[in-house]
């Protein structure tokens, strides 16, 4: 983001700080990241930062609209910085996976509703649960059942998270 993301701050009118750019970083490089895997991501390039710091700076680029805030039911907060379009989010029951899912229909369908009662609607949220194909795979070859949910959604987001940090 460099540069660019410098710029964006300036626009909303925000200060430019290294804590600032240093979460847009972690966003970017991870999307879906929750404000735990933010922290641990700023602390390793900044060094010192408080945990604090970073969920003011998540809190402040979400108001602005730098960065998107989810939260699916039964999960942690989480951020992206894929802002300004109508898309959707893939998640699994399993693993907690989340990816992007752009509109199924086009221009904003879902932004009208049946009775918008006197609202304004500038977003809506869908999101689409179900199992991730590796989920499935790992359910369905898997023989003696052995294997607790737990242990597959941990062992799951362990695996994504290290595919994350090779990016």
């Amino acid at each position: 983001m460099g540069d660019g993301a410098a710029g964006h701050l300036r626009r909303r009118g925000l200060n430019v700080t290294v804590q600032r750019l240093a979460v847009l970083r972690a966003v970017s490089a991870q999307p879906h990241c929750t404000a735990d895997d933010v922290y641990a991501v700023v602390t390793r390039d900044l060094g010192t930062i408080s945990r604090q710091a970073v969920y003011d700076s998540l809190a402040v680029l979400a108001d602005h609209r730098l960065i998107r805030r989810i939260q699916p039911a039964g999960s942690a907060a989480r951020f992206e910085d894929r802002v300004g379009d109508n898309h959707h989010h893939l998640i699994c029951r399993v693993c907690g996976t989340v990816v992007d899912v752009d509109c199924a229909v086009g221009a904003a369908p879902c932004l009208t509703a049946a009775d918008d009662m006197g609202y304004d609607i500038d977003e809506a949220e869908v999101a689409y649960w179900g199992r991730c194909p590796d989920c499935i795979g790992s359910t369905d070859s898997r023989s003696d059942g052995s294997r607790s949910d737990d242990n597959r959604r941990d062992n799951h987001r362990r695996d994504n998270r290290r595919k994350d940090r090779r990016v």
